[in-house]
């Protein structure tokens, strides 16, 4: 029998709704045969908040120094932050936001090691992070360098949507010439890979977002479209990665033309993530593709006007963690078919959609989860 997958899982900003998040998705006894969980954190923090959640107060936790000691059946803490760290809900501070950064080194640490498997990470502000001497926009380029990689990909998944991003948290000011061919390219191979190996697509079909207004209307609007895009895309397909477009993003959704594709790459954060939170929202997750490890994320913020008041929906927060793990088999998968493809098998294209992820889903009625 093979030992139970370990997911570390990081506070986030303590005084947002992470906490809140974490023990609502960890209270249903289902979740915890699926995974061992690794909170990194704070216990103080943690009875503080499950004290508000009266249908948690049952919960069964473990405090440990290491990830080597976890309980498979309970959730497990690991106090990695400063015993007089203060919580005060809905309030950005040097607390929480420090707390925030040395929970997400901790955790890194352990996944580096090999003691976790798996990282899902609680949201944190970025203002308050930045005030912290946190020289990243967010989790995505944090973790980049972390595991020396060259590139990585914002890659927004829900069930039946698919959205990267060319470029992550910059002012839209700085977007035209922060993109160009070799950009768009890197980003159109890591999403090629990643729907390969982790989400089991055989031969993947990829949208592009035009970026100007009507994708530029044959440079009448702009010319990075015709300059930049198109030729990125016809590279992508001299490499054999099936590319389309640019389209322009405003007739694309229109038309749920998204629904065509296996993934859609958009030019900057907005015009990708306002289409898929206003389709997936609560049920969305934010993953980040080309890393040697799995890691995901809610696709909310911290949302400090309701910290505290048990009013946070822990949907998505469970569609990151079901969403890892279908990824962290997948990716096994994947690797031994290709280590011998006599043996190993992969589902097909056809097969993964009909099937639909391997992990149950979230019904958003009091924890409870379907098959």
């Amino acid at each position: 029998m093979q030992p139970k997958i370990v997911i570390g899982i990081t506070q986030g900003d303590t005084n947002g709704i992470g906490y809140e998040v974490i023990i609502k998705a960890l209270s249903n006894a289902n979740v915890l045969e699926m995974f061992t969980p690794v909170i990194y954190g704070s216990s103080k923090a943690f009875g503080i908040y499950r004290k508000q959640i009266p249908e948690t107060e049952n919960i069964n936790t473990n405090i440990i120094t290491s990830a080597r000691d976890a309980h498979p059946k309970r959730v497990n803490i690991i106090n990695c932050v400063s015993e007089q760290m203060q919580v005060e809900p809905g309030q950005l501070t040097h607390d929480s936001a420090k707390s925030a950064i040395e929970a997400l080194n901790a955790a890194v640490k352990d996944l580096k090691e090999g003691l976790i498997n798996i990282l899902v990470t609680a949201p944190f502000n970025k203002r308050g992070v930045a005030l912290e001497n946190f020289k990243y926009a967010g989790h995505t380029g944090y973790l980049i360098d972390a595991f020396g990689v060259k590139d990585g990909l914002m890659f927004m998944c829900s069930d039946n949507l698919k959205i990267g991003v060319v470029t992550t948290h910059i002012p839209l000011s700085q977007v035209s010439s922060s993109i160009n061919e070799e950009i768009i390219l890197s980003k159109l191979r890591l999403m090629n890979d990643s729907l390969k190996r982790d989400f089991g697509r055989e031969r993947p079909k990829i949208a592009v977002l035009g970026l100007n207004p009507h994708a530029g209307d044959d440079g009448l609007l702009g010319e990075e479209d015709l300059r930049i895009i198109k030729p990125a895309v016809k590279r992508a397909n001299e490499e054999g990665i099936q590319t389309f477009g640019p389209f322009p993003p405003d007739g694309f959704f229109a038309a749920t033309m998204q629904y065509n594709y296996d993934a859609v790459l958009a030019m900057y954060h907005d015009q990708g993530l306002i289409p898929f939170k206003a389709l997936s929202f609560d049920s969305g997750v934010n993953f980040t593709a080309g890393l040697p490890i799995v890691r995901t994320s809610p696709d909310h913020g911290t949302a400090f006007d309701i910290a505290g008041k048990n009013k946070a929906n822990p949907r998505s927060m469970l569609s990151a963690i079901y969403l890892a793990l279908d990824i962290y088999r997948n990716r096994q998968r994947y690797d031994e078919m290709h280590a011998n493809p006599l043996t190993a098998k992969i589902p097909g294209q056809d097969e993964v959609r009909q099937q639909g992820s391997r992990f149950p889903r979230y019904n958003g009625n009091g924890g409870n989860v379907i098959q």
